[in-house]
C-alpha cells in the first residue's frame, strides 16, 4: 500500500488553540509518580520483545490509560490504542470505534497486510515527534512514541480521519481499487463506510495529538514506575534505601551512608543497587531530585535557584547540567513547555 506523509505542522503547545470539546482529553491523573525518568540510562530496561511486551500490557491495563482512553474515545469518535514496538497486529481491531472502511478491507489478506504495513510506518516515522501519514485510500492516521528516557518502548495509535471531505472523484477511484483487490465487498457498502470517515480540521487535529504526547509522557513515568518498583524482586534492604533517598534527597546523601541505612557493607550495597535499580547510586539520587524539581517548576513564583538547592544541588550550574541530562531540556525549558501544554489543554 503506497503512503504519503502529510504534512502536519505540530506546533509548539503555547501556539495550539485546543477546541472546547476537547477540554476532556486532560488526563486527571495529576500526580507524582516514582521511581523517577533515567534519561535512557536505565540498564534494566527490557531487552527482549516478551518483557517489552509484558510491561506494555501492564501500562495497558492500568487504570490511567483506560480512563483516558475511554474520554478521547468519547471526545473524538476515535479509537485509541496502546502497541507494543514488537508488535504486528492491527491497532483497532476489536474497538467499537474501530473505522468501518478500514474493518471492511482488514477481510482481505492482502489489504489487511497492506494496512499492517502502512501502520508499522506510522511508528517508524515517529522519531521525537507525532507521526501522521496518509494511505492509498486517503486515510490519515497517526502514532506517538511511549519512552523510556530516549528509548521508545511502545505506540499510542489513533484512528483514520480525512482533513477534507472526499470528492467523487477521490470516492469512485477508491472503489476502483477495491475491485482490483477482488475483495469480497458490495460498491454500496464500501462507499457508505468510506463516507463515514470522521472529517478533522487540523488545527483541531493538532491539538488532540498534542494531547496525546503530553498523555505518553505521562505514561513514560508510569512505566518507569512499574519497571522499577518490581516489589517480588527486590531485595528488603534495597526497597529501605530508595525510602531512605525518597525522604532524605534534600541532604547531602553518601553511599556509604545510604549503605549503613540498608545495613549493608559499601561495596555490596553499591552492586546491589545497580543490579536492582538498573542505575549506579548517584544517578539514582540525581533523578529523584530532579522529578521533585519539576514538580516544583510547577509554580512560577519559584526561580530556578531557588528550586536547584531545594532538591540538593549546590550549585545552579551542576543543576541545569544534571536536568538537561535526565530531562533532554535546560528547567526553564522544561517550565516553559509544561505551562504551555497546560495551557493548551484549558
Amino acid at each position: 500500500m503506497n503512503t504519503t506523509r502529510i504534512q502536519v505542522d505540530f506546533k509548539e503547545p503555547a501556539q495550539l488553540q485546543v477546541a472546547p470539546r476537547q477540554t476532556t482529553l486532560v488526563a486527571t491523573h495529576q500526580r507524582e509518580l516514582a521511581p523517577p525518568n533515567f534519561g535512557g540510562q536505565v540498564d534494566s530496561q527490557p531487552n527482549t520483545a516478551g518483557a517489552n511486551n509484558r510491561l506494555v500490557e501492564a501500562l495497558a491495563a492500568s487504570a490511567i490509560f483506560r480512563e483516558y482512553q475511554r474520554a478521547f474515545s468519547d471526545a473524538t469518535g476515535l479509537p485509541l490504542t496502546l502497541r507494543a514496538i514488537e508488535g504486528w497486529q492491527l491497532a483497532h481491531q476489536g474497538s467499537r470505534h474501530q473505522n468501518g472502511f478500514c474493518t471492511l478491507m482488514s477481510k482481505g489478506n492482502h489489504s489487511c497486510s497492506a494496512c499492517l504495513r502502512m501502520q508499522q510506518r506510522v511508528c517508524e516515522g515517529v522519531n521525537g515527534v507525532p507521526c501522521t501519514l496518509r494511505c492509498t485510500f486517503g486515510l490519515s492516521e497517526s502514532a506517538v512514541g511511549v519512552k523510556i528516557g530516549k528509548e521508545i518502548i511502545a505506540y499510542l495509535q489513533t484512528g483514520q480521519v480525512f482533513f477534507k471531505a472526499p470528492k467523487t472523484e477521490q470516492i469512485n477511484r477508491v472503489l476502483d481499487q477495491i475491485k482490483a483487490l477482488g475483495l469480497n465487498v458490495g460498491r454500496q457498502e464500501a462507499e457508505r463506510q468510506y463516507n463515514e470517515t470522521p472529517v478533522v480540521q487540523v488545527e483541531e487535529y493538532q491539538a488532540t495529538i498534542r494531547l496525546l504526547q503530553f498523555f505518553a509522557d505521562q505514561l513514560g513515568t508510569l512505566a518507569n514506575q512499574i519497571l522499577l518498583q518490581q516489589k517480588d524482586s527486590e531485595p528488603a534492604q534495597i526497597t529501605r534505601a530508595r525510602q531512605f533517598i525518597e525522604a532524605n534527597y534534600q541532604e547531602n546523601l553518601s553511599l556509604a551512608m545510604v549503605a549503613q541505612k540498608a545495613g549493608m557493607s559499601t561495596f555490596y550495597f553499591c552492586k546491589m543497587f545497580k543490579k536492582t535499580t538498573g542505575v549506579h547510586f548517584a544517578r539514582y539520587v540525581s533523578c529523584v531530585r530532579i522529578e521533585k524539581a519539576k514538580n516544583l517548576l510547577l509554580n512560577p513564583n519559584y526561580r530556578i535557584s531557588e528550586i536547584a538547592f531545594e532538591v540538593g544541588f549546590q550549585s545552579l550550574t551542576h543543576f541545569n547540567r544534571i536536568f538537561r541530562d535526565i530531562a533532554g531540556q535546560a528547567p526553564t525549558e522544561y517550565r516553559h513547555h509544561l505551562s504551555a501544554n497546560l495551557k493548551s489543554a484549558k
